[in-house]
Parts: C-alpha cells; sequence; structure tokens
C-alpha cells in the first residue's frame, strides 16, 4: 500500500467500515403543523427500514414536545419548532428543534427503546442529531430562512408558506 492508501492513525477503520456497511436510507415524510404550547410545529417521521412511525407515536412525541416547549419562550423562542419523530434501527427518537432568539436555535433529543413511545427520555447531554436527521433539519432551515426571515408581505403568510415548505422522500 503506498502513502496515498495509508489512513491517519486517528481513523478508526474497523468502526468506520462497520458503520458503512450497516447503513442505509430512510424515508421521511411530513405529519402536518400543529399548534402546542404557544408553538406552531411542523412535524416529520423518519423511519428505518421495516419501522414506521405510528400515529401514537406521533402523539406522544407531540406530548413531549409541548412540555418541553411550554419553557420555550423563557429561552427565548420564536414560536416555530420542528419536531422529528424518529423510528430507528436501534431505537426511538424525538428531536425537538426550535428557532430562538439571536439566529439560534435550541435542541433537544429525547432516546428510548423501539416501540414504546412512553419510554422516551431526554438524550444525554452533548447528544446531536445523526446523519438522517440532519437532511430534513438542512431543509428546514433552508425553509425558515427562505419564508419566515427573507420572505416578504405580512408575517402570517409568511408562517404559512414556512409551514408548507415540507421535505419528503429518501434520506440517504
Amino acid at each position: 500500500m503506498d502513502r496515498a492508501e495509508e489512513l491517519p492513525h486517528a481513523v478508526d477503520a474497523e468502526g468506520l467500515l462497520a458503520l458503512a456497511e450497516g447503513h442505509h436510507d430512510r424515508t421521511a415524510r411530513p405529519l402536518g403543523t400543529q399548534e402546542a404550547a404557544c408553538h406552531l410545529m411542523k412535524t416529520y417521521a423518519l423511519e428505518a427500514p421495516g419501522r414506521t412511525v405510528a400515529e401514537q407515536d406521533a402523539q406522544e412525541a407531540l406530548r413531549i414536545a409541548a412540555g418541553h416547549l411550554a419553557l420555550g419562550r423563557g429561552r427565548g423562542s420564536l414560536g416555530l419548532s420542528v419536531p422529528l419523530v424518529h423510528a430507528g434501527g436501534d431505537g426511538d427518537h424525538v428531536l425537538l428543534h426550535t428557532w430562538i432568539e439571536g439566529d439560534m436555535a435550541d435542541l433537544a433529543i429525547f432516546v428510548g427503546p423501539a416501540g414504546r413511545p412512553g419510554s422516551l427520555r431526554p438524550g444525554r447531554a452533548g447528544l446531536a442529531p445523526c446523519g438522517w436527521k440532519a437532511v430534513p433539519l438542512a431543509h428546514e432551515r433552508d425553509a425558515f430562512a427562505r419564508h419566515a426571515l427573507s420572505g416578504t408581505g405580512p408575517l402570517p403568510g409568511r408562517t404559512t408558506a414556512w409551514s408548507a415548505d415540507t421535505y419528503a422522500g429518501a434520506v440517504r
């Protein structure tokens, strides 16, 4: 193997190859827009192969989101939030992305065993979205900038446009 084919010692080749071997597309779909805890929430389902986000999963996620968002104004929330309900291969997750003051966002992640939405609990400090969750979040960042920040006209029309601008499809 020549020098160009060698990996730096810092790269966990075995771990990276194992991760790549198990990587597969997931499906993202919008679940609609709801109001809860003084927030407009645009909700998504993200599903691993063989898993689906059932109605009870979505309802439990929205209950968790409403509880978390109840304190949102105190944290500078602007009232727009994106809950992501993920039926993952390793368990279930609810990610709650909320736009806050100062061009920032608040992120909360809840984790639990597969198929037990009542067992979701806050994730550990420092936990960040996985690569699959990052795709609809990137769309949402662009939709927020496009409609809420750079849009023109009265704010109700801009938030309606933001609500209608959703991501759906395969997530690589």
